[in-house]
């Protein structure tokens, strides 16, 4: 039987707190790192974390699927398919910075209903749930009101990735036309912009482990998550936050995207 959506987001917000929490325990001390195919990296604090979140799904929810950045996919056929990222920000993780998160998505026939993400080294947590808002620790959360790009704060991971996907020139009118910018990327960076402490985060690229968490939370927040022709998906590989003033502007720029 389907549990109702503030059961299973509350569900979310325990299953993200252990997995987060568990990474304490190698934050800023001893850790194992390796290197994926595609040169990303991984810890055995990501591996722990994944495995600690896996095990209570299939204990509470057998019958639910998932899919995790770490260990792939199981049951995807479900009508219930949980996304998992254990570590969002592993590289901020492995250099002892506290912006990196546990995300957990939930589709639920394929549409992203829930998400949760999880600051354990701030102890911060965001969660959302389709039609019941956005919180921060417990209390309503929202984006911040900001009309003019000149007044908004500008975040992204890391600008290496606009040149490499083809997005050098709407990075360069973002940096001149926006307030300030900053790299406080990965997932932190659509928190921030969902409890209304910025006002503008792109992604170039993400897989839909670092997404499906993210779509709910800033919708919920009164926001806008889109990619960059404005759908709001978390499959087509790149994404904006921001509030719906703002979006128009900013998707403009996407249209003149390099060559």
């Amino acid at each position: 039987m389907l549990k109702s959506l503030p059961e299973l987001r509350h569900a979310a917000e325990e299953f993200a707190k252990l997995g987060g929490d568990s990474t304490l325990k190698y934050f800023k001390k001893s850790f194992q790192l390796e290197f994926k195919e595609d040169d990303s990296p991984v810890t055995n604090a990501d591996q722990t974390a994944e495995k600690l979140i896996r095990e209570q799904i299939n204990k509470q929810f057998p019958d639910h699927g998932i899919i995790g950045e770490e260990f792939g996919e199981e049951n995807t056929d479900s009508e219930v398919v949980w996304v998992l990222d254990p570590i969002d920000g592993t590289q901020s993780f492995i250099h002892g910075v506290p912006f990196y998160t546990t995300l957990i998505g939930i589709l639920i026939q394929d549409k992203p209903e829930i998400g949760v993400i999880y600051a354990p080294a701030l102890e911060e947590i965001v969660s959302a749930a389709v039609g019941h808002g956005c919180t921060l620790n417990g209390k309503n959360a929202g984006v911040r009101e900001c009309a003019d790009l000149s007044k908004a704060t500008f975040l992204t991971t890391e600008v290496t990735t606009f040149k490499e996907h083809g997005f050098s020139d709407p990075l360069s009118e973002l940096l001149k036309r926006t307030r300030l910018h900053r790299t406080w990327g990965d997932a932190y960076g659509h928190m921030m912009v969902a409890t209304g402490r910025a006002d503008i985060m792109i992604d170039p690229i993400l897989n839909i482990w670092d997404a499906a968490a993210l779509l709910p939370i800033v919708t919920e927040a009164g926001g806008s998550y889109t990619d960059v022709h404005g759908k709001p998906s978390i499959k087509t590989g790149n994404a904006i936050s921001t509030n719906s003033s703002l979006l128009p502007e900013i998707l403009s720029l996407f249209d003149t995207k390099d060559d």
